[in-house]
This record gives structure tokens, sequence and C-alpha cells, in this order.
């Protein structure tokens, strides 16, 4: 059983391949912009060219662009290769890196993720020490983000703003962006077979008065 991870909702794209549950392939890139160039190549580099069973990819929040890429790309994919294709949240998969990869959130333990929004906003949301969501996502303005409820443990690019922020100065604050390698750490109840986009806030264009 192979599985093909897409993530390209932030300024990082990234893929990774795994066989059942052990990571075979990945490819993970800072890119800002171009993610339309670069997803495919990506892709086509893994081994088998990423031929996979099942896909997972990410639903957002995050860039409007970047999520779009990745659901039609992921879509196409899954015709082709008549593949199952599932998507998660993107702040589910920063809370899953955060605590694989920093150590910082042990089991049981709930953190809080806070990634770069638009128009000066970030989304922000907790999650329980099992990765399932505790609250739902909010686009917040900086000082909104500090008033809410903000736990010991804080992950993302906006991770280190938002801890200076807080008063109380005790929180701890992993800097990292979506890696398609924690893939299969998110939880089962996070995935869904609905690929609606999740953009997080109102689009910036605005269809023009009759």
């Amino acid at each position: 059983m192979r599985t093909l991870a897409i993530e390209t909702a932030t300024e990082a794209c990234s893929v990774a391949l795994f066989e059942d549950d052990a990571l075979i392939d990945a490819h993970h890139e800072v890119l800002g912009r171009g993610h339309a160039e670069r997803l495919v190549p990506m892709i086509a580099g893994l081994q088998d060219q990423g031929h996979a069973d099942a896909i997972r990819v990410s639903l957002g929040p995050g860039s409007f662009t970047g999520v779009r890429i990745g659901l039609a790309v992921a879509r196409a994919l899954g015709i082709a290769w008549s593949a199952e294709v599932r998507g998660y949240p993107t702040l589910a998969l920063v809370a899953a890196f955060a605590r694989a990869e920093a150590g910082m959130a042990n089991p049981g333990k709930p953190l809080t993720v806070c990634m770069n929004g638009g128009h000066g906003q970030w989304f922000v949301q907790n999650f329980n020490g099992d990765g399932t969501p505790r609250s739902e996502a909010s686009s917040l303005q900086p000082a909104e983000a500090a008033a809410s409820d903000i736990l010991a443990d804080i992950a993302g690019n906006r991770a280190a703003d938002l801890a200076a922020l807080l008063s109380d100065g005790t929180a701890a604050a992993f800097d990292c962006l979506p890696d398609a390698r924690q893939a299969l750490a998110l939880p089962e109840s996070v995935l869904t077979t609905d690929l609606s986009p999740k953009y997080g806030r109102a689009p910036d264009a605005k269809a023009p008065a009759r």
C-alpha cells in the first residue's frame, strides 16, 4: 500500500511517498511562489514517479493559489491511478510536524498552531495531544490572537511572534512550516473525502458590481 502526500498551502511545497507506514522518498522546498511550476516535477522525481494507491492532500487554510494547485494535481492523479484521494487541514499537519520534529508536545499535551494568514492576520487553532482539533481554526489580527486561548506550546511560522505578544512569557515556540513527511501522523478523524478547500478567510478578489 503506497500513499502520496501533497502539501502546497503555504510558501513550502512538499511531497512524500510512503510504503505502508514507512517513508520511502520525499522532497521539500520553500518556494514562496511557483508551486504550479514545481509540484508536478517534484512528484515525478519521487521513486516510481510517486505512483500510489492513496493520496493525501492539504485543504488549507493558506494560500488560495497553493491550495487550488495541490487539489487539482491530487484529483488528476487520483483519476489516472484509480487512487483514493483524501484531504486534511494544513494546521493539523503543522501540529503533527511539531510533535514529531520538535518533541515540544509529549503524548497527551495540547498545542496551539499559529501560521501566517493574509492582510496581516494569523491562522490560529488549538490541537489536543493526539492531533485532533481542540478548537476551530480562526483568522485573527495579532492582538486578537494574543488575547485568545493560547496554550503553552505554540508551533508554526508565526509561533515566535505570538509567544512574544503573550504577557506571561512562558510559551514555548517552534518555528516551522508544514511538511508532507508527517502526513501519516495525522489522525484518521481529520481526513476527509470532501475536497472542498478551507481558505480560512474571504477571497481578496470581489465580483464587480452590476
